[in-house]
């Protein structure tokens, strides 16, 4: 599918004007294709001429205003049309191939009992693959669907249902929703129905997942109803789409695509195995980050893509203070802080770094480089800092009358500006010009000078990295922790002062006041910056981090010294003592997981091959002590196992574990555990493919597929190497998730000997990789095949390589851009 510029889109919308899409679907062909015939309805300029996005198969027929036309109207996946009337009616016939790659009309076999699974996914520019659309966000339209399907499936739509016979189902008309937003799904799915407050609820499953649907329905309905009840607390404008559907789709691209009417979500959100509470607390967040899309996104709709965050930081912001506010998960800012800011503070250092809301994004191509950290959690960050600073019920004010004035339209940030100001009665010009259209992170270090036990003056001092000029004006808490005779940790005071935008702001509320152990700035995670506490502060670290009640607060520090060791100016060896004398008291899991995640990554890639060994057995040591510290059978002691996993090299016990031998009390070494023990005997070359196939024989799901094709992929093995990198780059017919998969088990220090020739097949052959997969799904392969753990100078010159070549696809162009920089911290960490 050719990219649709920004040029090309204004164009067009200046020329029609998209009423109404009647599509007819016919999924009865057992094969790969499938026949859809669609009624566009539209006005336009008398005698212009325009084209739809069209990437049919066979064409059958093509009506413009009842006048047939030439199938060569159709090239280059778009089918031109001229000499339009001011109504038109252009009615299409044509048989359209489903997809594997998780775009356009997916299709997927599940391993488990043979069942066929379909889920429209028409994101960005996909519409195209199942029906002629103008596929761009301001042309919305109602659409109406038909389908005909085998008898014994279940079909749903966004529209609702008006009659089923047999095989023939047929839905009402949608409200005016942008092309993307338009969704189906179509299978024998397992099916939970609910109401609430005058809403209809459904949840749906692969019928393989049945059981594990009905277990996890009461918790999801409860998270669902408690959600829509705080929007309605929120918002004037209640859920507008009629049913409120939640379908859990296998091979899902993303974590879950906020259709109205009908959420699709991945369905490894329903769960297997056992989960650890964070985990389910990120189930909560996704549901209330899909619920804000109703209304950030879907009711009202951007423009254009420059304008994503009005979308994606919205529902990153409003999804994780409503799981906060409305659900059992209160811990979510705590998240936030630990999991979510930090992968936007990363993004926001890269090469490939860009506004959260630029001037103008050119192009399709470049609109799906920016669903990244930080159109998401940077700009989630921003906005919990301007309601502070706006105050609420100012900040809801200003969405309600946004919402008012653009329901079922499309609008800019200009517009959303207008109506906070308005409500605020704040000018928003400036804040929005630095943080809004302007790229990079700030740093924020205490500066401070004692006269014995107080406070002579504190500062704040800010800068901005090489090639920046941007200071920012920034709302900050600072808290004095004092470490008490009676071994605790108490917060005497907590300040929120005003930052400048300036190198060096002074703190008058500070000076002359008692000197606490610990000075924590950014406490209460208010400010989106890199965060450095003062020296004194930094040296109590390992001694009062284990003490601190306050999650929040020990997920700031955590934060800030892995910050710290990715930037070089703390080593790894500081930071795997800090994880064993820490982490092991740890209470808060997402904080024990991103931890053991984040520093296990850092081991890899920043210790040298001889420092490696030692760092690693650090980090099992803390896992083995946090291990025997948790209680029996809950998330901590599930977090823990899976972080000895991970990190072990004791291949006699790991073998033990899965032969019930010497297993913790409470531990259930259950199906996805078993796989995850497995993995890391295989990686080790203690575990072969016959251990593999006969795990796989007993688990014949689509999990245990997934996981064995991990595994395969991770034996370290010549001729599996081989096999597992042909189809990384060349196997057309292997879905998007197994050649993800693939390529995650691919790549292990441990393996380095055997593996550094396929650094350089990366850089030659990734770009064929592009000609047989594209959008989210080749940019999934792409980072996860990248070879991060040969961290070389001669890596680097591949990818200098590759970046000179001109006709660079710019998914693989950012993907090897941003790898690279990693590469190049890691190398000036190894010294």
């Amino acid at each position: 599918m050719p990219t649709l510029t920004r040029a090309e889109a204004a164009d067009r919308a200046s020329t029609v004007d998209v009423r109404k899409y009647d599509v007819d679907l016919d999924l009865t062909d057992p094969g790969d294709t499938f026949r859809s015939r669609t009624t566009v309805r539209f006005r336009a300029r008398p005698g212009a001429s325009t084209f739809l996005e069209f990437e049919p198969a066979v064409i059958g027929s093509i009506t413009l205003n009842g006048e047939p036309v030439g199938h060569t109207a159709v090239a280059g996946s778009r089918l031109a049309l001229t000499g339009l009337a001011e109504e038109n009616e252009l009615v299409v016939d044509a048989t359209m191939r489903y997809s594997n790659n998780g775009e356009g009309l997916h299709r997927y076999v599940d391993p488990a009992d043979g069942g066929v699974y379909l889920y429209q996914h028409l994101f960005i520019n996909n519409g195209g693959r199942v029906l002629p659309c103008f596929d761009q966000p301001d042309l919305k339209a109602s659409f109406q669907l038909a389908v005909t399907a085998p008898e014994e499936w279940v079909v749903a739509t966004n529209g609702r249902l008006l009659r089923r016979e047999g095989g023939r189902w047929e839905f009402g008309p949608t409200e005016r929703i942008a092309t993307y937003l338009a969704s189906m799904i179509a299978g024998p799915w397992h099916v939970r129905t609910d109401e609430h407050d005058g809403i209809p609820l459904a949840l749906y499953a692969r019928a393989a997942l049945a059981t594990q649907l009905d277990a996890e329905a009461p918790e999801i309905f409860e998270i669902t109803k408690q959600c829509l009840d705080r929007f309605h607390e929120m918002f004037e404008i209640r859920y507008p789409f009629g049913h409120y559907q939640q379908a859990f789709a296998p091979e899902f691209n993303f974590g879950a695509m906020e259709y109205p009417g009908l959420v699709v979500f991945q369905d490894e959100l329903i769960p297997r195995s056992a989960v650890t509470e964070s985990e389910r607390e990120r189930r909560a967040n996704v549901i209330a980050h899909e619920m804000a899309h109703m209304w950030f996104g879907d009711l009202v709709t951007m423009a254009w893509w420059d304008d994503l965050w009005l979308n994606e930081s919205f529902a990153e912001y409003l999804g994780t203070r409503v799981a906060g506010e409305a659900t059992q998960y209160r811990n979510t800012w705590t998240t936030f802080a630990m999991h979510r800011k930090s992968w936007g503070l990363r993004a926001d250092q890269r090469p490939s770094t860009h506004p959260v809301a630029p001037t103008a994004v050119v192009d399709t191509d470049a609109a799906l480089l920016n669903f990244d950290g930080i159109s998401y959690a940077k700009g989630a960050a921003v906005l919990k800092q301007l309601v502070a600073w706006l105050g609420d019920d100012a900040f809801r004010a200003g969405l309600n009358e946004h919402f008012a004035a653009h329901a079922y339209g499309n609008a800019t940030l200009a517009d959303l500006l207008g109506a906070l100001a308005k409500a605020s009665g704040r000018d928003l010009t400036a804040w929005a010009e630095v943080w809004l259209r302007r790229a990079q992170v700030n740093t924020l270090r205490l500066d401070v000078v004692r006269d014995g036990d107080v406070y002579a003056e504190v500062a704040v001092v800010q800068t901005a990295p090489d090639g920046y000029a941007t200071l920012r004006p920034h709302r900050i808490g600072i808290g004095l922790y004092d470490h008490t005779a009676g071994g605790t940790v108490v917060r005497r005071e907590l300040l929120e002062v005003e930052v400048e935008a300036a190198g060096r702001t002074v703190l008058p509320e500070l000076a002359g006041v008692r000197a606490a152990d610990l000075l924590l700035l950014n406490d209460g995670d208010l400010a989106y910056a890199k965060i450095r506490l003062d020296d004194d502060s930094a040296a109590t670290v390992p001694m009062l981090l284990p003490l601190l009640d306050d999650s929040l607060a020990r997920a700031v520090i955590w934060a800030s010294t892995l910050d710290a060791v990715v930037d070089g100016e703390r080593p790894v060896a500081e930071l795997v003592t800090l994880v064993l004398a820490a982490l092991p008291v740890e209470t808060e899991v997402v904080i024990i997981e991103d931890v053991l995640r984040i520093t296990r990554g850092l081991v890899d890639r920043y210790a040298t091959p001889e420092t490696r060994p030692a760092a690693l057995d650090l980090v099992a040591q803390a896992t083995d002590r946090l291990l025997a510290a948790s209680p029996a059978g809950g998330s901590r002691q599930l977090a823990a196992a899976r972080g000895l996993i991970g990190s072990s090299v004791d291949t006699t016990r790991l073998r033990g574990w899965l032969d019930g031998a010497g297993v913790p009390a409470g531990l259930a070494i259950d199906t996805d555990l078993r796989w995850l023990i497995l993995y890391r005997l295989v990686i080790l070359g203690a575990a072969d493919a016959a251990a593999i196939d006969a795990e796989l024989a007993v688990d014949r799901s689509a999990g245990g597929q997934q996981w064995a094709a991990r595994c395969h992929a991770a034996l370290p093995e010549p001729a599996a190497k081989e096999a597992a990198w042909t189809a990384i780059v060349g196997d057309a017919t292997l879905s998007n998730r197994l050649t993800q998969v693939t390529a995650l088990g691919f790549w292990h220090p441990e393996q380095l000997a055997l593996l550094m020739p396929y650094v350089e097949r990366y850089f030659a052959q990734m770009p064929e990789m592009l000609r047989i997969r594209n959008g989210m799904s080749a940019e999934k392969v792409a980072v996860a095949a990248y070879p991060e753990v040969a961290v070389s100078a001669t890596a680097r010159r591949h990818a200098a390589e590759l970046l000179a070549r001109p006709d660079l696809h710019p998914l693989l162009r950012r993907v090897v851009q941003d790898a690279d920089d990693d590469m190049r911290r890691a190398l000036q960490a190894r010294g």
